[in-house]
């Protein structure tokens, strides 16, 4: 038999070794109800939303809400990793060589895979492109929406390359760039003020998507080093919850003046209820509204575990993570639903 070595003292001393065993499998499933909420929302949610409202459908739904899901998330999780990254540089006592793995590039890679379809649907010709001749690529040129649609391509295939390189954190570059594509295409130009509406969007979109992908990357480094630097790791968390109450305000504030914008104050209770965009919001907002709960109970356990338990917010942040990644696939459900003419 093996004698006990170091590494196993240390793991019966320290009450977090047993959390460290029993968490991998918790983690494995709630990455699997994650992965099904991720698809069953989409692929669902249209038909369920719409039932009711005598709205038409729009054609193929279920797949642009599947898509802009996974591109939605892709660019959360790389800008989340980008950011709290050079929060955990400026924390003294980091072990340097000991950050989570990068999932940048994988998230540029499945950005790029879920960008790609977006764009040949805007290339398709004919309802049901069978065959080749059915696409027109060449006609992406010559449309607003095409071009943006290939700028999110390119700017996926850029962020990937900026991922591996010498300078990981230039991907922001790309990622701005496809956050801009998003905002403008989500009011084009025979909307009124149509800038004021992208800016807006890009505020909430680009908030959005630190929040939830930096807590993630932030939650992932307190793992990591919940043994060899766990004051270093509470410090990481500490300082991106500063930040991520900014924001949390900006993305509220933004949200709110878009849907007014698109819902007038006197329509807003019904059409929460009668169209399927709203239905859809409404659920979001309540998503939202449990996520910045659990935001306050992890905060306060942040502050209470100074000097103690290092994972004292571990829990609350990680079902926090969880009900964001809900709202991002909710989100994406937004752009595959009929946005209801103002009344």
């Amino acid at each position: 038999m093996r004698a006990p070595g170091a590494a196993d003292a240390l793991a019966v001393s320290r009450p977090g070794a047993r959390v460290a065993r029993r968490c991998p499998p918790g983690r494995a499933v709630a990455v699997l109800v994650l992965g099904v909420v991720a698809a069953v929302v989409p692929l669902f949610g249209p038909a369920a939303a719409l039932e009711g409202t005598g709205e038409a459908a729009p054609p193929g739904a279920p797949g642009v809400a599947l898509l802009r899901t996974v591109l939605f998330a892709a660019v959360s999780v790389h800008l989340g990793e980008v950011f709290v990254r050079r929060v955990a540089r400026g924390v003294p006592g980091a072990p340097r060589g000991a950050v989570p793995p990068a999932w940048g590039p994988w998230a540029a890679v499945a950005g790029f895979v879920a960008a790609l379809p977006l764009a040949a649907a805007v290339a398709v010709t004919a309802l049901l492109p069978r065959q080749a001749y059915n696409l027109d690529l060449g006609g992406l040129y010559a449309s607003r929406e095409g071009l943006l649609t290939l700028l999110e391509v390119d700017a996926f295939a850029a962020a990937g390359l900026c991922a591996r390189s010498r300078r990981p954190d230039s991907a922001v570059l790309p990622l701005a760039a496809v956050v801009a594509a998003e905002a403008l295409r989500a009011h084009p130009p025979a909307e009124g003020a149509p800038l004021l509406g992208s800016g807006l969007t890009l505020v909430h979109l680009t908030c959005a998507a630190l929040w939830a992908g930096g807590l993630l990357y932030a939650l992932r480094t307190l793992w990591r080093w919940r043994v060899s630097a766990p004051d270093a790791g509470v410090a990481v968390l500490g300082g991106y919850a500063r930040v991520a109450a900014v924001l949390f305000a900006a993305t509220a504030v933004t949200g709110a003046v878009s849907t007014l914008r698109r819902m007038p104050p006197g329509t807003v209770a019904d059409q929460l209820t009668a169209t399927a965009y709203g239905r859809v919001l409404l659920v979001k907002l309540l998503l939202v509204a449990v996520a910045a709960g659990l935001a306050l109970l992890a905060r306060r356990r942040l502050r209470r575990s100074t000097g103690g338990g290092p994972l004292a917010a571990y829990v609350p942040a990680r079902g926090e993570v969880c009900v964001l990644a809900a709202a991002v696939a909710v989100s994406a459900l937004l752009t595959a639903v009929p946005v209801p003419p103002p009344r």
